[in-house]
């Protein structure tokens, strides 16, 4: 295999952190990861800056093993370098490159006052979990690092300026941080300009610039190789394509940025990303982001999908344990997803309401994750994870009606992507229940992310003269790509509309348990 002419994938994703080497037909030859979890500490949510480290590097090392174990080669070199991580959130430093606050992720709902302001500021909406909320919550509530401010940026676009020196991101990732002009592949002039009037502060000096996808993030430089690899082994030169957020990442990944294209990536969170080539309403349960080239991308955003289902699998196992049968964690996530084929369709009065967060498409701040069922409900294993896998997507389907129904939003391609994905059959059938609709999944679709993340750095690398995304897509990675579409029965969706609206009634008692409990 010659190194020069494979492409390196990295996502720093919410539970893994996880890199794909691809070859030049874009097929995944090697990979490796580390598992991390997310902290609450002091009421945010957070990953330590020693954790972002030591992830990263221990990712990259697992890496260069497989290449070692798989090739007899040192992992010294690649074609080209492309990196993402979950979008938004908020990593402010200073002009010395100190950090001035902790990490805040994604997955806090702290930012409720910023976020409505400005959406009422901008006639745009403005989620909570935006850089550009985090920044003015920070405002007005009179913390005093926002004056050493010199840089602001996201957890993909640290990572980025560690390895290059440079201060820049993809479209896809910046349109997270703060509202984007499609046309101009940058960030809204006349927003710009609005929330310099409201604070005084120039966001030009402050975000990272924005690239579009194929244009160059810069070179790996030296102390970038260090920090990637401590041993000295990988050299520094290498291409970098801009960084990109894990909604941008699945896109490319899924083969869904042309218009009327879309896809659901679901993993501890879960999002759908619909491009359309019309201008929507305001929605504060919808956000308007980007495919990485640029087209305008309708999002339902949710924070809640998988933790619920991994903490009752975890459980399971250590049962299983307990009674000296212990299982493989992969073989006990197929048995359990499988079993939920056989549940009743609207899972036999069992409800599960899986918040262990705030979730901003139903308006709540804090979650409380609630299993409850009717004294004749049916509890049976089938059910429970039906009920387990169902819950996952219902916050999902309410914000998507929106887009489907309120504002006619036309797909010709659905796919789904994600470690939801990975037992085949299962997650697929659930969604197409959930939405209506067939759904495709790649035979790529467990790679998600970084996979995704690799064919950005390829285009960037590979790309012929004029040659745009979708068509580079389209003709060198998926012509003869192998994919399963599935579309639910019509007792499965009626099922799924069921349980919605069980599920919908059970939000006032999360509501109640989120204030008392």
């Amino acid at each position: 295999m010659d190194l020069q002419k494979t492409v390196l994938g990295l996502e720093l994703g919410s539970t893994r952190i996880k890199a794909v080497l691809i070859d030049e037909n874009h097929i995944p030859v090697a990979s490796g990861d580390f598992e991390w979890e997310n902290q609450l500490l002091n009421g945010v949510w957070t990953y330590s800056m020693d954790m972002i480290h030591t992830g990263v590097r221990a990712c990259f090392a697992a890496l260069a093993a497989d290449v070692k174990a798989r090739y007899g080669l040192a992992l010294d070199t690649v074609g080209a370098i492309g990196v993402s991580a979950m979008m938004h959130g908020y990593l402010p430093f200073d002009a010395a490159g100190r950090q001035l606050a902790e990490f805040r992720t994604w997955r806090n709902t702290i930012t409720a006052p910023a976020a409505e302001k400005l959406t009422e500021l901008f006639g745009f909406n403005i989620p909570q979990r935006w850089s550009i909320a985090h920044l003015y919550q920070a405002i007005l509530n009179g913390e005093a690092h926002v004056k050493d401010i010199a840089y602001l940026t996201t957890l993909a676009g640290y990572i980025h300026w560690e390895l290059t020196g440079e201060k820049v991101m993809g479209v896809g990732e910046a349109s997270g941080m703060f509202p984007i002009d499609s046309q101009k592949c940058d960030y809204d002039e006349g927003m710009v300009q609005k929330f310099r009037a409201l604070t005084g502060i120039e966001l030009r000096a402050i975000l990272p610039r924005v690239l579009c996808a194929g244009e160059s993030g810069g070179t790996l430089t030296a102390s970038g190789a260090r920090f990637l690899d401590p041993t000295g082994t990988l050299r520094p030169g290498i291409p970098v394509a801009p960084c990109e957020g894990d909604a941008g990442t699945g896109m490319a990944a899924t083969n869904s940025v042309r218009v009327r294209t879309g896809n659901v990536s679901a993993g501890t969170s879960d999002f759908a990303m619909l491009v359309t080539d019309k201008p929507l309403g305001v929605h504060r349960e919808i956000d308007m982001v980007t495919t990485p080239d640029g087209l305008p991308v309708a999002m339902v955003h949710c924070n809640n999908c998988t933790s619920d289902i991994n903490a009752w699998v975890n459980l399971l196992g250590e049962f299983a344990t307990a009674i000296g049968a212990p299982q493989d964690k992969g073989a006990l996530f197929t048995l359990l997803f499988r079993k939920a084929l056989e549940g009743e369709r609207d899972c036999g009065g069992l409800m599960n309401v899986n918040y262990f967060s705030g979730e901003g498409v139903t308006d709540f701040d804090r979650g409380r994750p609630l299993f409850v069922r009717l004294p004749d409900a049916r509890l049976t294993l089938a059910n429970f994870m039906r009920t387990q896998l169902l819950s996952s997507l219902a916050t999902l389907k309410i914000g998507l009606d929106i887009l489907t129904r309120t504002e006619q939003v036309e797909i010709d391609r659905l796919y789904g992507h994600g470690g939801f994905f990975k037992t085949p059959e299962v997650g697929q059938r659930m969604l197409s229940a959930a939405v209506g609709a067939p759904v495709s999944v790649m035979e790529t679709a467990g790679e998600g992310g970084p996979y995704g993340m690799a064919l950005l750095a390829a285009y960037m690398l590979w790309r012929g003269e004029g040659e745009s995304l979708p068509d580079y897509l389209d003709r060198k990675v998926f012509a003869s790509a192998r994919s399963s579409t599935l579309m639910a029965d019509a007792d499965e969706i009626e099922g799924f509309n069921a349980f919605l609206d069980r599920y919908r009634k059970a939000l006032e008692a999360e509501r109640t348990l989120v204030e008392v409990f």
